[in-house]
């Protein structure tokens, strides 16, 4: 792809104030995409990153939302297009992966990562199907996880719903294709981020063939191959970026 092959998109980039959402923000904005940033509730985070991106050269905009919401939903979408006048790229990247044991797993709990991840995926590809349509070559990307696919302690519910997060991408891929809409799932392996719940010291007992960690930026490489102009063939994919510690 060349540097200014998303130039004149705009997309809305879920969950990307830091890690592997900031990585395809910062991706997609270098390919000339317009980025809306969002986060739950880390403005101060997304402001920096949608600064990052303005210093770049490139236009951004910052939309505080909780997507489990479906009025925060309806209105990160609405605010994209008030800000940049359409949407053509929407990437479901939100994501909680607290650990905890299924026997001390409360329905609570449960609800709320469920939510976060797939109801927020759904909730987010539903408000913004309209402005997809219109834009003639709209692309939805949906990030799962490598333990949706091989499955993990403590994370029936991460898994759960990032393997959702697959299905869907299967599902909506049929039916958005008449609206020449791709759907695609991006499954990245263990990568090196910074994660509060300890992550990446998990991690550090992981042997990829690769023989490392990925990093964000990698994730976000496949990311803009997806949403770019060469991708449009490719549709209800899941592909894997793991280094090679699972094979699909």
């Amino acid at each position: 792809m060349s540097p200014g092959d998303l130039a004149g998109r705009v997309a809305v980039v879920i969950g990307s104030s830091r890690n592997i959402g900031r990585a395809i923000a910062l991706e997609l904005a270098g390919a000339g995409a317009a980025v809306v940033v969002n986060a739950r509730t880390s403005a101060a985070e997304a402001e920096a990153v949608a600064d990052e991106i303005r210093k770049g050269g490139g236009r951004a905009a910052v939309s505080i939302a909780d997507v489990a919401d479906p009025g925060a939903a309806a209105a990160l979408v609405a605010a994209a297009v008030e800000s940049f006048g359409r949407l053509d790229i929407l990437v479901n990247n939100a994501a909680v992966r607290r650990e905890i044991d299924f026997a001390r797993l409360d329905y609570r709990e449960w609800r709320e990562i469920v939510s976060i991840i797939l109801d927020g995926a759904y909730l987010c590809s539903h408000e913004a199907l309209p402005h997809l349509i219109a834009s003639g070559s709209g692309t939805v990307i949906n990030i799962s996880g490598v333990s949706a696919f091989t499955g993990g302690a403590g994370r029936a519910q991460v898994v759960a719903a990032k393997a959702g997060v697959a299905g869907l991408t299967r599902a909506l891929a049929h039916d958005l294709a008449p609206h020449r809409i791709t759907v695609n799932c991006v499954v990245p392996g263990y990568i090196d981020t910074r994660r509060a719940d300890g992550g990446a010291a998990r991690h550090a007992s992981v042997r990829p063939l690769a023989g490392r960690l990925g990093t964000p930026e990698e994730i976000a490489a496949v990311v803009r191959f997806l949403c770019g102009p060469d991708a449009r063939y490719i549709t209800g994919q899941s592909i894997h970026a793991n280094g090679g510690v699972f094979m699909a």
